[in-house]
């Protein structure tokens, strides 16, 4: 060897390029491999979201074309500028019931007051006196010895066959006197 000439430089070690699997092995002594292409994540989520709200522009002036059209198709009545232009007509009463009135059907049996905390009750006989089954409600008021009203109960019943009877019991609520009478107040019958 001559002086003229440097020495070789050592060996310089090489990265490791790992290839991809199922890839062939890459030389030690070839270009590396190109760096990545460039993501464009922030462009696909960008052109999905304009073109969703094209879509949905698109969407809101659909329906509202549809509906001006509807809206001149359908016959409104002529607009009254008076307040009220005529009242309502009242329902038509139902028909009375067939037989005796309701009231006819109620007799009190009993009127006391509980003995342990002073509550009156009144015991009551109803007899179906209409052509139908029939259910009832009937109300009672408690009354003092004044005529004032101290207390009320109700007492009903389900279904009683035509001319038959039941006896019901009417609960006061609250405490009164031992002489304090009964007094039944609405009988409803309801034919079934």
């Amino acid at each position: 060897m001559s002086d003229t000439f440097p020495p070789p430089p050592p060996e310089q070690p090489q990265p490791d390029h790992r290839s991809p699997a199922g890839a062939p092995p890459l030389s030690p002594w070839a270009a590396p491999a190109p760096p990545p292409g460039k993501q464009r994540t922030g462009l696909i989520v960008t052109l999905a979201v304009g073109g969703g709200l094209v879509v949905a522009g698109a969407m809101v002036a659909l329906v509202y074309a549809l509906m001006e059209s509807v809206s001149d198709s359908i016959a409104l009545p002529p607009r009254s500028d008076a307040p009220y232009a005529e009242p309502y007509e009242e329902e038509p009463m139902e028909p009375a019931e067939p037989g005796p009135p309701a009231e006819k059907d109620v007799t009190i049996t009993t009127c006391t007051r509980d003995s342990s905390i002073g509550w009156p009750h009144a015991d009551l006989k109803i007899v179906n006196r209409s052509g139908s089954p029939a259910a009832y409600i009937v109300t009672i008021a408690f009354l003092d010895a004044d005529g004032a009203v101290v207390s009320d109960g109700i007492a009903t019943t389900e279904e009683i066959a035509p001319g038959a009877s039941v006896e019901v019991r009417a609960q006061g609520s609250g405490e009164v006197a031992a002489d304090t009478e009964c007094r039944i107040g609405t009988v409803d019958r309801h034919l079934l």
